[in-house]
């Protein structure tokens, strides 16, 4: 049984009580969390939303605040995801496990808690109509990495499959013949907990914080990967925003509306276990208007103010 199986100090490092990469003993992380990519932004929205820190670590490029919110005392951990889903994959695991395994025995609990994770960043948009600084509440998600590509779950939902299968013939069907790499790209779907993203959306309009539901895809990069010809290697797949931007989902009301770097994998993978996910990052640039909001801190404190909020009201199971 799974209950049973003894895990190995090579599959789980365990130093001193502590997780390898966050460094973190299970007591430390909060059962409600913040995830940012960048680590300067922990101590950033700690500082503005948190009136005490009772763990403050730092390991690996991994920096990780837990303490209580000022207004509600309620005790959240804000923790550095790094760029990219491959180390969004350490975070997550880490995360996990700090929940769900006992260090001393080396097997998984009988009973864990729920863990709620809301992921705070910045995203490009790829809608003309979509302003800078509005915040995009992740509804759908794809992603164009292939991390989740290692963890086989099925299908969320029927419009997972749909959109994930449109976006794939969509791009496959711009690269040329003779592309090393035509029929390669496979894009993997998945949703938010729709509860985490209906609180999300309360908390926007009650606060009076411009936002939009979409959908979010999560590339393997930043270039290439968006569409950016800056290097002189040709792309794969040319104008891949524009491309994007220009499919029907299928799903009534919602566009692709931004591209990112994380939302895939934490979406997927914590939705795979049960646990409850969602995403909530401003626009900083338009790929359709060719323009980038340098200046956006205080879009950043009200992606963290509606998701601390969100995280605060949202119900928990009786």
């Amino acid at each position: 049984m799974e209950n049973s199986r003894h895990f190995k100090a090579s599959d789980l490092p365990i130093i001193d009580g502590k997780v390898y990469h966050l460094d973190l003993k299970p007591e430390e992380l909060a059962k409600d969390i913040i995830i940012v990519g960048d680590p300067e932004r922990v101590p950033f929205i700690a500082d503005e939303f948190l009136g005490t820190m009772d763990v403050d670590r730092f390991h690996r490029g991994l920096r990780t605040i837990t303490g209580s919110v000022k207004d509600t005392g309620q005790r959240v951990s804000i923790i550095t995801s790094g760029m990219g889903t491959p180390s969004l994959e350490i975070v997550l695991n880490e995360i996990v496990a700090l929940n769900e395994i006992d260090f001393h025995r080396g097997t998984r609990k009988t009973e864990y808690d729920m863990i709620t994770i809301i992921r705070v960043g910045t995203s490009g948009g790829i809608q003309p109509d979509t302003e800078l600084g509005t915040l995009i509440i992740t509804d759908y998600v794809v992603g164009l990495d292939n991390t989740g590509l290692f963890y086989n779950t099925p299908y969320y939902d029927g419009s997972c499959k749909v959109v994930e299968e449109r976006i794939r013939e969509t791009i496959d069907g711009v690269i040329p013949h003779d592309s090393r790499f035509k029929g390669k790209i496979f894009p993997y779907a998945s949703r938010a907990h729709q509860d985490v993203t209906i609180a999300l959306e309360r908390k926007a309009h009650e606060f009076g914080i411009k936002y939009k539901r979409g959908i979010t895809v999560s590339s393997s990069g930043f270039f290439a990967n968006q569409g950016r010809a800056v290097s002189r290697v040709p792309l794969t797949v040319p104008d891949m925003d524009g491309l994007l931007a220009s499919i029907d989902t299928c799903i009534e009301g919602l566009k692709i509306e931004n591209m990112e770097m994380e939302a895939s994998f934490l979406l997927y993978f914590m939705g795979a276990l049960g646990y409850r996910a969602g995403v909530i990052c401003p626009v900083i640039d338009n790929r359709r208007d060719n323009t980038f909001k340098a200046q956006y801190t205080q879009h950043i404190k009200d992606a963290a103010k509606v998701a601390l909020n969100a995280l605060h009201t949202e119900k928990r199971p009786e």
